[in-house]
């Protein structure tokens, strides 16, 4: 078959497919369960390279399929996923077309500015490890896998603002997101102490989402029942007037 298959490349294959759920869940309005295969790409994506350069005999086409193939699963997972999440946050709420044309066109250029990102890294990095076999130790602009982060932070805010503007708060994040991802300014790659913080963040992330999503769906289900309290009690209420 076409392609390589050693377990170098099976983190990145994992997260694609995270990716294509979480994308699947957004579509059949199920947000939350998208962030999380976010949060889960975010995972992959933080041990894949680390698996890659364990296998020393990789030839130079193994590496290049592998500089490859991750980039296209970042566009997928940390591109086409956070801009689907954000269409289906806007779902039926968009009532004109000149609404519908500005959250489409910044969601595309969110994609964009991803693939614009991950087309110069592969270049940059193509030349870079002709000349040298050291690790890589900044990046130009915003990588695009902070989205697995920035975006379930954002998603956060959902729980604690009014419902009409979230949409336009994660539209604003996005949009300001993909600007960050062709800056050019340099950032520091993490290091093992750095990629430890950023994945006790992501854990706590996913508790503070379970908490606030428990929490919210808890209160939505008391609403009705106080209400038909509410309702019971005026009843009583008006009853005890008119036998007076």
């Amino acid at each position: 078959m076409i392609g390589f298959y050693n377990y170098t490349v099976i983190l990145t294959y994992i997260s694609l497919i995270s990716s294509i759920i979480g994308i699947a869940c957004a579509k059949f309005n199920h947000p939350l369960m998208a962030i999380f295969a976010l949060l889960f790409c975010g995972l992959c994506d933080m041990f894949d390279g680390k698996v890659a350069r364990s296998k020393t005999d990789r030839t130079n086409e193994e590496k290049k399929f592998g500089i490859q193939i991750d980039s296209l699963c970042d566009l997928v997972c940390f591109g086409v996923l956070p801009a689907s999440i954000c269409l289906e946050i806007w779902g039926e709420s968009i009532h004109n077309r000149l609404m519908w044309v500005l959250i489409t066109v910044i969601c595309a250029f969110y994609v964009l500015a991803g693939l614009i990102r991950l087309a110069y890294f592969n270049v940059t990095e193509e030349t870079r490890q002709s000349q040298t076999d050291e690790v890589r130790a900044k990046y130009q602009g915003l990588p695009i896998t902070t989205a697995a982060l920035i975006i379930p932070v954002v998603y956060i805010l959902r729980y604690f603002m009014p419902c009409n503007a979230f949409p336009w708060v994660y539209t604003g994040a996005l949009l300001l997101v993909a600007i960050l991802f062709i800056t050019p300014f340099s950032i520091k790659k993490p290091k093992l102490a750095a990629s430890l913080v950023m994945l006790a963040a992501g854990l706590l992330i996913a508790l503070i989402l379970l908490f606030a999503a428990k929490h919210s769906r808890i209160k939505r289900a008391e609403q009705p029942r106080q209400a038909a309290k509410t309702s019971v009690e005026m009843l009583q209420a008006s009853t005890n007037t008119e036998e007076l």
